[in-house]
């Protein structure tokens, strides 16, 4: 979930960032039995019931739910939906991208994070738009250092989508730092210049994610209030770690890995785009 927040960085010790991967990894575990049973068929509301119940089950709080008023546990966002899609009735088919974003409370701390899940059969171009916002996720967050700027982050991500591969980045929303709170300074956004901004230093933990739009960086806001749509209704693909500021390699303390393998152990998910051979707007 993305916001704009204000305010100052708080810096966390290392038995709360202990603490803090517990919630991030229940988020992973979470997103992992979505992967075991995504298909054509499953409607996003059934998917949300999963997640809830699943959390839950492991004593803790869907932080969604309820937050500024978002009705969901989840949120799910297919197709041009770029971030905030409320859950619903309507079967997912082939050919959807879906992104799950969700969070937990466990222990007093949040964990919050997001993957984007193909359902069958999709087109090159569309492989390609989720590998390559997935891998600006990860030269995002190797700019997660002690002695590094929020813009370091900002710049590596937009470079390789919008400069490197001709995508839109999304303006409006940005990612942002994590604690006891949801969101918390600073902002992170996927878009700005190497250098500029706050200034890391060890144990700030961050939610970094790339949001990013097969067409124009454009987007507008439903009548809901949360829905975020692309403007010329083309795909847009949404990765989220988080992230612990360390003083040479970034700590991620969520787990893509276990996600990935019920992903590629699950025949109705396509997972092509893990060969797909890089292309880019010169």
């Amino acid at each position: 979930m993305s916001r704009r927040i204000n305010g100052m960085i708080i810096y966390k010790t290392e038995a709360e960032i202990a603490l803090m991967k517990q919630s991030a990894l229940l988020v992973s575990k979470t997103l992992t039995e979505v992967a075991k049973i995504l298909k054509a068929g499953v409607t996003t509301l059934e998917i949300d019931k999963l997640c809830a119940d699943f959390v839950r089950d492991h004593k803790a709080i869907p932080s969604f739910l309820n937050y500024r008023g978002y009705p969901h546990n989840i949120c799910a966002s297919v197709n041009d939906v770029v971030v905030h899609g409320f859950p619903n009735n309507n079967p997912l088919k082939d050919g959807d991208i879906v992104s799950i974003d969700m969070g937990v409370i466990l222990n007093g701390w949040h964990g919050d994070h997001a993957y984007t899940f193909i359902i069958g059969n999709v087109s090159d171009a569309v492989l390609q738009l989720v590998k390559v916002t997935k891998e600006s996720l990860y030269r995002g967050v190797e700019k997660a250092v002690s002695g590094n700027r929020v813009g370091d982050i900002s710049y590596a991500i937009q470079d390789y989508t919008e400069k490197r591969h001709g995508y839109g980045v999304v303006r409006e929303l940005v990612g942002h730092g994590l604690g006891r709170s949801l969101h918390e300074d600073p902002q992170v956004p996927n878009y700005g210049r190497r250098g500029d901004g706050k200034k890391l230093k060890e144990n700030a933990v961050l939610a970094i994610e790339p949001m990013i739009n097969m067409g124009t960086k454009e987007v507008y806001t439903e009548s809901d209030g949360w829905t975020v749509r692309t403007r010329d209704g083309k795909p847009s693909v949404h990765f989220e770690h988080d992230v612990c500021v360390k003083r040479n390699k970034p700590l991620i303390l969520s787990d893509y890995s276990i996600i990935e393998a019920a992903e590629q152990a699950n025949p109705n998910l396509n997972t092509s785009y893990y060969a797909v051979k890089e292309t880019a707007v010169i």
